[in-house]
């Protein structure tokens, strides 16, 4: 769908330069998505695999953030090998709601309640970090706190429109429970894709 070279906004990385692949195509459909223009791949032109990792290639900030839409709908084998064979670290932000495909430096698992997370990405997950759009989102987040590895980073981020009225929930709730951490989208704030 698009390509550009910014700062990581959320999240474990956030701060880091980053090379961002968006693949359009999304099945989940969550109402507060900020790119619904990704949900329907056929609007969107297939391009070269290898055109995409020699623009990668070109900037200094050798990390590539694969995202979507849902980027594991599609096999992402040739992708992260490719970027690998050029020193360039993969990221991936996924709802893992498909099973996993890539060879991954970062996988963060933001699940969705519309399609649950394939288990075979669970193990795997750098980070989970939970949308929370409203309280019940709390336990949800409990729920696959237990799912994912001991290691994974647990996040939770308020959802941009909701962020004035779930912040302080979020903060209290990360006081009670130190094992989460919260995560903005510090991109909105920096006003930079």
């Amino acid at each position: 769908m698009e390509h550009f070279y910014t700062i990581q906004g959320e999240g474990y990385h956030t701060g880091k330069a980053a090379y961002f692949i968006r693949l359009g195509g999304c099945d989940i459909g969550c109402h507060w998505c900020d790119v619904k223009e990704s949900w329907d791949a056929n609007l969107h032109p297939l391009t070269d695999t290898d055109w995409i990792v020699q623009q990668a290639e070109q900037y200094p900030g050798k990390a590539v953030v694969v995202t979507g839409g849902e980027p594991l709908l599609y096999n992402l084998d040739y992708l992260t090998t490719e970027l690998h064979k050029r020193g360039i670290q993969t990221f991936i932000e996924t709802s893992g709601a498909y099973p996993l495909s890539g060879q991954w430096d970062w996988i963060c698992l933001s699940p969705k309640k519309f399609k649950g997370p394939h288990p075979s990405v669970l193990p795997h997950a750098g980070e989970l970090k939970v949308i929370v759009f409203n309280k019940s989102d709390f336990a949800w987040a409990e729920e696959h706190a237990a799912m994912v590895g001991p290691e994974t980073r647990l996040y939770l981020q308020p959802e941009w429109s909701k962020a004035d009225q779930m912040m302080p929930q979020i903060v209290e709730y990360v006081k009670s429970n130190p094992k989460w951490r919260i995560s903005l989208q510090t991109h909105k704030f920096l006003n930079i894709p």
